[in-house]
């Protein structure tokens, strides 16, 4: 308990801790002392905690270097532990962090800042003596497939890691990122560029976050291959052929192996990406090259065989990173067919399996395992293709991938956030998925969803009631007409629309009867948020407003499909409605479009806008009429 009477947590769950008896008082005029040996640890890494104390406390302390007195907090290195390993003693007359390294007293700091958020200016008096069963922890952000955030929302996103103790960051890029004699790929979107990235480099060091780069170069290359420049370097002929498609973005576009020009190509880009960055390792993606050898190389995948090609090609790119003095990673499902194949990549390359299901099985783990792979484990947040994460789903996947993780001795844990079908979730709706990475990577005991739900509520977004985690993730539960069942029909030929609506959604829960009984809960869900908001924080008081504006979008396209769904019941449809429901798709999308500007860059959003509309026509057309 701490001194307000309310239960005492920290995320994540220290591995040993004692709460004693007595409660240290701190005060304006006391000190934060790097003692000697504590050079790694720079002042300015200690911006976020004296924040913290002025937010929570009202005055923050003054940083100083040297000897200490009674009622100071000192922050000291010690041989004595491992680079990521810390104790805190908190007792009546001051605190004492220790760590064996810069990283080791990082996360005593956060372990600091998460007492104060609780406890205020009053801390009671405890041992923590604690350290990660993974040591090296990742969250990885899709920033190609939809939202390219802006530069605040990666710092902002990045300092949310840290406080959580996580150590390395990725960004997804395919082609949006601004390289030099590549504008017929990027000429039409907002891309990072080299400045910003130089400068979010800087800023996740100074949080002991590694930046890693990641960029495809293999599958995965929609924009690039439709180029007048290089789509001849694509495996299938013609790829700019059919207009934009979320589906094709996903499924197509993989690089001809056997041209020269490809591999030197992908050499260029790799070359140029991987100088803005302090990190030495470089993650060349290479998955879901689904078109490898159906194309241009049918012969020749005929005659070798398509696990020699992708490995072939795989393996010069790998050794490229290596000579530029970095390791390698990739993505193994494609290596997971034919694991045995690892091993002719070059030493020390890094293998990033991912699975994302939520009874996800070892099978994959095991195999990479005895083929003797060194892994990170990753799993994913769930938030693709949805306006609210499926955040019970994210759990037990990333529950069982931590405990594979642990078990097969793998190196990381790599924890994805993925935009498939254009990132229409708010990136908000992600963080409690990343607390679970964060959490179960760092202690296997892992709390029951429930209450490590309650423990990020109250934390993450200062919710006294912790509800809100649970909340949010209910509302996935009365999505009946999702967003890829949307696009997959938008997408597909006329005369197919009926058979893909009849597979995509399902009919008992697009009756008008059962969607009106949803939208009747998730308006309920709407009235225990709104209801909530005096117990939470300004941060979460604005996820808050957005899982709002998102449960509208949920309701108004559960009604679309409900219309669609008798139309194909050949139901005469009301115009009249149809209309109204039109304009409230429209109206909805406008400030949809708001919160998307507050957080990214425009990147995609005329994407998902050419979706909004075209349903809009379509229910004024009075559905096909």
């Amino acid at each position: 308990m701490d001194g307000h009477g309310a239960e005492l947590f920290i995320l994540p769950q220290p591995r040993e801790w004692e709460q004693r008896e007595g409660f240290f008082e701190m005060r304006y005029d006391q000190y934060l002392v790097l003692a000697e040996g504590t050079a790694p640890l720079a002042p300015e890494s200690l911006e976020d905690l004296k924040e913290d104390m002025q937010r929570f406390l009202g005055f923050t302390l003054q940083v100083r270097r040297g000897s200490s007195r009674a009622g100071d907090m000192v922050l000291r290195q010690t041989e004595e532990l491992r680079e990521q390993e810390y104790t805190l003693e908190i007792g009546s007359e001051g605190i004492l962090a220790q760590a064996g390294g810069r990283a080791g007293l990082l996360y005593a700091v956060q372990t600091l800042r998460q007492l104060i958020r609780q406890c205020g200016a009053l801390l009671p008096c405890l041992h923590i003596h604690d350290y990660p069963a993974i040591p090296e922890r990742g969250f990885y952000h899709d920033v190609t497939r939809g939202r390219i955030p802006t530069l605040d929302s990666l710092k902002k996103l990045a300092s949310r890691m840290a406080f959580y103790k996580l150590n390395q960051m990725q960004i997804y890029i395919e082609h949006s990122f601004l390289f030099r004699d590549l504008s017929e790929v990027w000429r039409d979107d907002t891309p990072l560029t080299a400045e910003e990235i130089l400068e979010l480099d800087a800023f996740c060091g100074k949080l002991g976050i590694e930046l890693v780069p990641s960029l495809a170069s293999f599958g995965h290359l929609y924009k690039l291959l439709r180029t007048r420049q290089y789509a001849h370097l694509c495996e299938l002929d013609n790829p700019a052929a059919e207009p934009f498609s979320f589906r094709a973005r996903m499924d197509h576009h993989t690089i001809n192996v056997s041209d020269s020009e490809s591999l030197e190509l992908m050499k260029k880009l790799i070359g140029e990406y991987m100088e803005l960055f302090s990190s030495r390792r470089f993650n060349i993606c290479a998955d879901e090259t689904f078109d490898l050898g159906k194309g241009k190389n049918r012969a020749r995948a005929e005659e070798e065989g398509v696990s020699g090609m992708y490995t072939e090609f795989v393996r010069k790119l790998c050794e490229f990173v290596k000579e530029r003095g970095r390791t390698p990673m990739f993505w193994g499902d494609i290596i997971c067919g034919f694991p045995q194949e690892y091993r002719k990549l070059p030493e020390g390359t890094i293998c990033l399996n991912w699975g994302y299901a939520p009874q996800q099985s070892a099978e994959s783990t095991e195999k990479l395992y005895e083929a003797g792979a060194i892994q990170y484990l990753c799993p994913g947040v769930a938030g693709w293709n949805q306006w609210i994460n499926k955040i019970e789903d994210s759990y037990e996947n990333i529950r069982r991938m931590c405990g594979y993780a642990q078990q097969y001795h793998a190196l990381g844990v790599l924890n994805t956030d993925w935009g498939d079908f254009g990132h229409i979730n708010h990136p908000e709706f992600s963080i409690p998925g990343m607390i679970y990475g964060a959490a179960f990577s760092w202690n296997p005991q892992i709390p029951p969803f429930e209450e490590i739900n309650r423990q990020i509520s109250r934390m993450e977004y200062g919710d006294v009631t912790g509800e809100f985690v649970a909340v949010m993730a209910e509302a996935d539960r009365y999505c009946d007409f999702t967003w890829e069942a949307a696009v997959s029909f938008l997408e597909c030929k006329e005369e197919e629309r009926e058979q893909v609506f009849r597979e995509y959604t399902d009919a008992t829960k697009l009756s008008r009867g059962q969607v009106r009984e949803d939208n009747e809960k998730l308006h309920d869900l709407q009235k225990q948020l709104k209801k909530n908001l005096p117990a939470m924080d300004a941060g979460g008081r604005e996820t808050a407003a957005a899982c709002v504006l998102a449960t509208d979008g949920i309701r108004i396209f559960n009604e679309t499909g409900a219309s669609l769904a008798a139309y194909y019941r050949r139901e005469e449809p009301d115009a009249g409605k149809m209309a109204a429901l039109a304009e409230r798709l429209e109206n909805w999308f406008y400030y949809y479009k708001k919160l998307w500007r507050s957080v990214s860059r425009e990147s995609g959003l005329s994407q998902i806008q050419n979706v909004i509309d075209w349903y809009a026509d379509l229910l004024r057309s009075f559905l096909f009429g």
